[in-house]
């Protein structure tokens, strides 16, 4: 017999399997005493795991914690604080920071609603930023429309800060600066799309995109945390009349490189589908211009919109027509974008609007303001026959090349009803097609999602049911819910590749501008001035002695409650009362003023409510003799 069998000697290690178990078992006291006072006879055979079946591990509450144990340091941290944009349509602002630089992108303001009575403009809340001014690197501009820039000159009284944007940003930055004076202290700094600067820890990297007006940029913003892409207002036009498509390549490359945060536009995520290109426009004005024939042309569009202002310079040169400009914006922007080389027209074909009426109808275009019915607009004053200009009649073909803004419809309606009456034919309908939208529907979203893939998605600039809508998009490409973040104003996002937290919010909402007045107009005069607008004014005016006697009156000034003359019952009787009132508070030995103005207004405003179920201010004056 062969005592060297190979076989064999393979097989006799195997033997000692049982005792190993027992030694990996030993360290856990509890179950080692355990298995020794109870013999291995009684355990059944079904208790004992099968060998191909994998156990799940079994975690103690003090072994838990071991899973938060990271291999590596933390990653760093930015933060991300929206001061404007969010749950409107404009006021666009954005702070970033990361390792105690910062940095603003965009500086908007919004148009005031119908009850912000007597505002001009309402602009963001800069307390945090003045707070922070050393240690802002910047301020870059995706594109010149007013929600983007309107607020520059009010931040650069308060903070003086170097402005970067592409040309025709700058020149439509200019304007306005020079108009508050600032154009001499501003440092302004000239940026080009995809030639990349640095401002502290942030290298900035623009974007070319499509919008309404030319040089709009994206912004991909790296940082030690990462990099975030913002869009801006941008839309994906594969037909643009200048400028080229968005650059969707720069946007891919990012993505496959991974990025952060994407922070997109919002306006248009209700909207199904594709945002229709300005070539779609550009033939339904030569239609419009050929069915015009004999009438003068009056086309009201947005005096930032040169791609439009272009069309009609082109459409009325080969109709043989001379182009004039009403409004003063209109005419800044226009002159501006010629110096440039936004805009071409031949020699000759653009007028002053003085000389309008010296060509026949049938040989000028005038270009005009008030597309959103804005009562010191161009458009607006034509419609009440108050223009200098201007007089619209029978002749007159009119074309509103813009779609309302939500809030804008009934002051749109007001303006179309007044040319109406006039005697104009006015082109207002969507169905013509004289606009197209600037901002990207669900399908243009949805590609620069896709292209991006970002691990966090911040919709922006929009209502709060189109950042909803635009987060649902998201969610439906596959980003996790619990990465998609829909932020409030003055909301401090903090945002690492560790995770995503909100921390405390910062100082931040709408200031109001009233003439010159900033600031100066708050919550409590707004509701004065609404509570004047709903039930007017009652003045009560009593001249009394030190010891409450009262001397003269009181007088009664009604404005905007009653016609004094037609309700004299009304007002005999409220001055009855007031006397009534004097008295008592004079038995009662009350010297108080403000008591007894308090006294006053309450009786005054009760006996009124009950007559008349109405509740204007009651505002008592006492003169003391």
């Amino acid at each position: 017999m062969n005592q060297t069998n190979p076989e064999k000697n393979t097989r006799k290690p195997r033997a000692p399997r049982a005792p190993k178990a027992a030694a990996q078992a030993k360290p856990d006291t509890a179950k080692n005493a355990r298995t020794k006072s109870a013999p291995k006879a009684a355990q059944p055979a079904e208790a004992r795991p099968a060998e191909n079946v994998r156990r799940k591990p079994f975690y103690s509450r003090t072994r838990r914690p071991q899973q938060k144990q990271k291999t590596g340091p933390a990653a760093v941290p930015m933060h991300i604080i929206p001061l404007g944009g969010l749950g409107e349509v404009g006021k666009n602002i954005t702070l970033y920071e990361c390792q105690g630089d910062m940095l603003m992108v965009d500086c908007g303001l919004v148009f005031p609603d119908s009850d912000m009575f007597g505002v001009d403009l309402v602009i963001p809340d800069f307390t945090y930023v003045v707070q922070n001014k050393d240690r802002i690197k910047g301020v870059i501009i995706t594109h010149g429309h007013e929600d983007h820039i309107g607020a520059l000159p009010y931040l650069l009284k308060q903070v003086n800060l170097p402005v970067y944007a592409t040309r025709l940003t700058i020149g439509l930055i200019k304007n306005k600066l020079e108009e508050h004076g600032l154009l001499g202290r501003t440092k302004l700094v000239e940026i080009t799309p995809r030639r990349k600067f640095k401002l502290g820890c942030f290298t900035v990297d623009p974007i070319h995109v499509n919008h309404s007006i030319p040089d709009a940029v994206a912004f991909a913003i790296e940082c030690p945390a990462g990099v975030v892409l913002q869009t801006g207002d941008f839309k994906i036009d594969y037909t643009p009349l200048s400028g080229g498509p968005t650059d969707l390549a720069a946007f891919a490359e990012y993505g496959r490189k991974g990025v952060l945060a994407l922070l997109s536009d919002s306006t248009n995520a209700e909207r199904p589908g594709f945002t229709a290109t300005e070539k779609k426009v550009a033939q339904s004005f030569a239609n419009l211009f050929h069915r015009a024939d004999k009438q003068r042309i009056i086309i009201a569009t947005f005096a930032s919109n040169l791609y439009r202002i272009q069309q009609i310079i082109d459409l009325a040169v080969e109709n043989g027509r001379k182009v004039a400009v009403s409004g003063r914006s209109m005419a800044n922007n226009t002159q501006m974008a010629l110096e440039l080389g936004y805009l071409h027209a031949p020699e000759g074909v653009l007028i002053d609007i003085e000389q309008l009426n010296k060509y026949p109808p049938e040989k000028v275009v005038l270009i005009t303001t008030g597309s959103q019915g804005e009562p010191l607009s161009a458009l607006s004053r034509m419609a009440s026959s108050s223009h200098r200009n201007v007089r619209v009649g029978p002749g007159d073909f009119i074309i509103i090349s813009a779609t309302p803004i939500p809030g804008n419809e009934k002051m749109v309606t007001k303006v179309v009803n007044g040319l109406l009456l006039l005697g104009a034919e006015v082109i207002y309908e969507s169905m013509y097609d004289v606009h197209v939208s600037g901002h990207a529907c669900q399908e243009e979203q949805k590609l620069i999602l896709t292209l991006t893939a970002p691990k966090y998605f911040l919709p922006v600039h929009g209502e709060y049911k189109q950042l909803k809508k635009h987060a649902m998009t998201a969610e439906s490409l596959g980003i996790p819910a619990q990465n998609i973040h829909i932020a409030e104003i003055g909301q401090d996002i903090r945002l690492s590749a560790d995770g995503l937290e909100t921390c405390e919010p910062v100082p931040a909402g709408a200031v109001m501008v009233d003439g010159l007045g900033v600031g100066d107009v708050g919550n409590v005069v707004l509701r004065d001035r609404r509570h004047l607008s709903q039930d007017g004014l009652v003045i009560v005016v009593a001249t009394v002695s030190a010891d409450g006697q009262l001397l003269a009156g009181p007088d009664l000034v009604s404005r905007g409650f009653v016609y004094v003359r037609e309700s004299e019952e009304l007002m005999d009787e409220a001055r009855k009362l007031v006397i009534q009132c004097f008295e008592r508070c004079r038995a009662e030995r009350a010297h108080d003023w403000n008591s007894v103005k308090t006294r006053v207004r309450e009786t005054l405003s009760a006996y009124i409510y009950r007559r008349t179920k109405r509740s204007p201010m009651i505002l008592p004056i006492l003169m003391e003799v």
